[in-house]
């Protein structure tokens, strides 16, 4: 695609305003200017197929109109007012959040992010359960705050020791690179549940939570056993202690089999508290959290919302909700899905590079290793690149930053998945070629 050097320039200019931490995609990152359903434009006119909506986040599709619509309606009534005042967007969305939330008796509290989500959700459990101690997984990502961070395993996304908080990590989702790598779901499920079973034992008093993805996005779409929480969750209740589930990349409809991961899960019973953004928005800054009464109703002191569910984003995001729920997207994220991944699992076989495929609908990760079987970063960087020269644009993420992350709009149609499959699996098969020959 070509270069007219409008792009460099504004990475000059970032680069010298903006924080040398704050990472870009590419060697040479676009700005991209406009999107159109599965489609984006940068501002070198260069289209692309995006097959990774923002980190997740654009959900129903660029520019929906319903979304437009109801942004630009509410915008010319008011903007902004607070958690203070009677809002009826707001009401209205924290009232079809609780409808599909799967949840008994539930509360909703809107945040502006992911990571606000996470952290109320952390206030809510230390609180409800007066215990600052906290189990999370490993290889985890909850967010950028300061204690959303100190229950993140991920070491590229925590930059410090310190926290709020004592988190105690758990087995359940890694298996390359680790002890548990050969076990199958059976065994894999026993050993998680005996290694949470002795990290209990050695903690004295009681613990707040755990907190856990139903797929770790960032973690790059590590997918644990169905089920395996549900174990979890007959040893967390002999405890007292509360199931967080953090459905940020995971919810609405999104793995296609079911509207929330945690439902792969449910066998012991439903989460106690259940945390969203991203996709709710549909890149609108909105954030929330869903819990039975007793616990979200366990906070002793005043609390307000600025911009949590502002009449704006609360519009737009409602809108949006209602598409994704009359259009059902979450079928379309099976169907598709399930082509997408059939496409991808032939490179198992044909890209030497290629260790494993991944996830559930339209959350797929392609994990990549070098000759000897090693995590290759490196090659991950390259497909990325060779598939933004094709059109097409992806993420990336695991501990190691070796797995290719996967994820379109959900309304993305069966020609669009194969289109993109087409040019992963050529981008694959290119750098395992070159590095694998």
């Amino acid at each position: 695609m070509g270069t007219t050097g409008i792009h460099a320039e504004l990475a000059k200019r970032r680069k010298a305003v903006l924080p040398d931490w704050l990472t870009t995609m590419y060697a040479e990152p676009i700005d991209i200017e406009r999107g159109e359903g599965r489609h984006v434009r940068d501002a070198e006119g260069n289209r692309y197929l995006d097959f990774f909506g923002g980190i997740l986040t654009t959900m129903t599709g660029h520019a929906l109109p319903e979304v437009t619509a109801a942004v630009s309606e509410q915008a010319g009534k008011i903007l902004h007012s607070s958690t203070l005042y009677l809002n009826r967007p707001m009401i209205e969305l924290a009232e079809r959040v609780a409808e599909v939330s799967g949840i008994d008796d539930p509360r909703v509290f809107f945040t502006t992010s992911g990571t606000e989500a996470n952290d109320t959700a952390l206030l809510l459990a230390t609180g409800y359960r007066a215990s600052n101690q906290v189990l999370a997984l490993r290889n985890s990502y909850h967010g950028r705050s300061f204690s959303s961070m100190a229950v993140t395993g991920n070491r590229s996304w925590s930059p410090t020791s310190l926290s709020p908080v004592q988190t105690f990590y758990v087995h359940g989702s890694r298996r390359r690179g680790t002890p548990m790598a050969g076990l199958s779901d059976a065994e894999l499920t026993e050993a998680c549940v005996a290694d949470l079973e002795d990290v209990l034992d050695q903690l004295h008093g009681n613990v707040a939570c755990l907190i856990a993805e139903p797929i770790q996005g960032v973690g790059g779409f590590a997918t644990p056993p169905d089920g395996l929480y549900a174990r979890f969750k007959e040893v967390l209740d002999r405890h007292g202690i509360l199931w967080v589930s953090d459905e940020v990349q995971t919810g609405w409809g999104r793995t296609g089999e079911h509207f929330w991961g945690w439902q792969a899960h449910d066998g012991s019973g439903k989460p106690d508290i259940v945390t969203f953004a991203k996709g709710l928005g549909n890149g609108l800054s909105i954030g929330g959290v869903v819990a039975r009464a007793e616990v979200m109703n366990s906070v002793a002191a005043n609390s307000i919302s600025t911009f949590g569910g502002s009449p704006v984003t609360a519009a737009g995001a409602l809108a949006n909700l209602d598409y994704l729920l009359e259009h059902d997207l979450q079928r379309n994220a099976a169907h598709t899905g399930a082509i997408l991944r059939a496409e991808l699992d032939g490179a198992l076989g044909s890209a030497s590079a290629v260790a494993d495929v991944r996830g559930k609908g339209l959350m797929i990760g392609v994990e990549l290793v070098d000759p000897d079987g090693l995590p290759a970063p490196e090659l991950a960087a390259e497909v990325l690149e060779e598939t933004k020269r094709q059109g097409v644009l992806i993420g990336k993420g695991g501990l190691n930053g070796n797995v290719l992350r996967i994820a379109p709009p959900l309304s993305v149609t069966e020609s669009e998945v194969r289109e993109g499959a087409r040019v992963l699996l050529d981008a694959l098969n290119k750098v395992s070629s070159s590095r694998h020959a």
